[in-house]
């Protein structure tokens, strides 16, 4: 059995919502269809989940968002019109809608996943109502009816355990099961969002809940390329990488899946197919447990901009018991949390996302930590970018660093700080924001051009 996801530009239309149904019922393995809320259309358009982001600030601004509203439901109504799809499924669909946007606000947080929640949950009645007016056995299927129950209490959304077992029921189902992707509920039946993208989280619960043979992503690119091709022309296709390496690539930039994705399908060992809805012919990339390490040390290179750093220096830091302890606490009191913490003998640096230091937070925590740790010297750093080169191979290959850092050299990159994790599947280059471009291509030209193959 196949969990088959598709993202909101293969569902922008219904025309592209016709290549769904060719893709879908050409395999009769893929049983569970995960759907996102439409998305844009052509590159000016508006993703659905923006317009009920904004209709829902709206009116917890106290303006009435319902013209805003319209133009969420026409785009239902003209999908359902190229499909030719009968009235009555616009008229629940906007009913629907209008109920959400009119809810109880007493508390913003669920008024807003419960409005946001709505674009998938009505895309998945609207999807099934097609597959069903063609001729299939279909249905569309409530997250709680099918017991995916969440909860936020550690901060941020999990999956209950026992969700998985509920889920699994599904496997009994003979229909095609149309299941709304980015959200869930908890035990009280409040709607709970994953973060943005977050249907493909959907997709790789679902997948480990009904022991799936493959969870198949569909997206609007033929495979996960080595870098990113705004920046590099016509980079390298990658046809399969490892869960930690999409997991690294992710967290820096690559921004075909999630990363919070990975975790239920690594966990159960299903592969992941990530496929294009525009030309299902194409092989695409498979993320694996184990692959051989037969394309060179790197597989993909990953940049992000965004970030900041806290260097602190102190002699004979390495001595001082709770150190540590202390300098995080300092960041927890407040509120803010860290990426990274390369450190030496007598200095360490905090590496944190750049939208949580404001000025006034900045402040407060440069001034605890020169009280509090009597720190020698405090330097912060903004307009940062992460340059992250991944691969399995780098653990079997000398001098991999040696190469990145004397590329970067060459293109006159300065570094700002290096860190290598501890599975040696990845090494992270810090650099000032304006070079980032610069970096990648210099990164990539090293390792994925024609005299990089040969050296290799």
């Amino acid at each position: 059995m196949k969990v088959v996801k598709f993202g909101g530009s293969s569902l922008a239309s219904g025309e592209q919502l016709k290549k769904v149904l060719d893709i879908v019922t050409s395999d009769s393995e893929r049983r569970i269809v995960v759907v996102s809320a439409p998305g844009k259309r052509n590159s000016d358009d508006i993703k659905v989940t923006d317009l009920l982001i904004a209709c829902g600030e709206d009116q917890l601004a106290g303006e009435d968002a319902a013209d805003l509203l319209e133009t969420v439901i026409l785009r239902y109504s003209d999908i359902a019109s190229e499909l030719e799809l009968s009235e009555d499924v616009v008229s629940e669909i906007s009913e629907n809608f209008y109920s959400l946007l009119y809810a109880d606000q007493k508390d913003p947080l669920r008024y807003l996943d419960g409005l946001k929640a709505g674009g998938e949950d009505n895309n998945a009645k609207l999807v099934a109502a097609f597959f069903t007016k063609e001729g299939y056995a279909a249905r569309y299927v409530n997250p709680f009816d099918a017991g995916l129950i969440l909860t936020d209490e550690n901060g941020y959304v999990e999956v209950l355990s026992e969700s998985y077992q509920r889920l699994y029921e599904l496997r009994d189902q003979k229909e095609i099961l149309i299941f709304p992707g980015f959200f869930g509920y908890t035990a009280d039946k409040e709607v709970l969002t994953f973060s943005r993208s977050g249907s493909d989280i959907t997709g790789s619960i679902l997948a480990n809940g009904t022991k799936a043979d493959l969870y198949e992503n569909y997206t609007d690119v033929d495979a996960v390329y080595a870098v990113n091709p705004n920046v590099v022309n016509q980079p390298k296709e990658i046809k399969e990488l490892t869960y930690r390496e999409m997991r690294e690539l992710s967290y820096a930039g690559f921004s075909v899946f999630h990363d919070e994705a990975l975790i239920p399908a690594y966990r159960a060992g299903i592969p992941v197919q990530i496929k294009n809805t525009n030309n299902p012919e194409s092989e695409g990339t498979k993320i694996v447990n184990e692959r051989k390490n037969n394309n060179g040390p790197v597989i993909g290179i990953a940049s992000d901009k965004g970030f900041c750093s806290i260097y602190i220096s102190k002699y004979l830091m390495n001595r001082e018991i709770g150190f540590g302890r202390k300098l995080l606490q300092i960041l927890e009191e407040n509120y803010v949390s860290y990426e990274h913490i390369p450190s030496g003998i007598d200095d360490i640096t905090i590496i944190l996302r750049e939208y949580q230091l404001d000025r006034e937070t900045e402040a407060c925590i440069i001034e605890r930590i020169k009280d509090e740790l009597h720190a020698d010297e405090i330097e912060v750093q903004h307009d940062l970018a992460l340059i992250m080169v991944v691969g399995e191979g780098m653990r079997h290959n000398v001098g991999t660093t040696a190469r990145a850092s004397q590329a970067l050299a060459k293109e006159k990159v300065n570094i700002e700080m290096i860190n290598q994790g501890s599975s040696e599947v990845s090494m992270m280059f810090g650099v000032k924001a304006k070079d980032e471009k610069k970096a990648v291509q210099a990164l990539y030209q090293e390792f994925f051009s024609e005299v990089a193959a040969i050296i290799v």
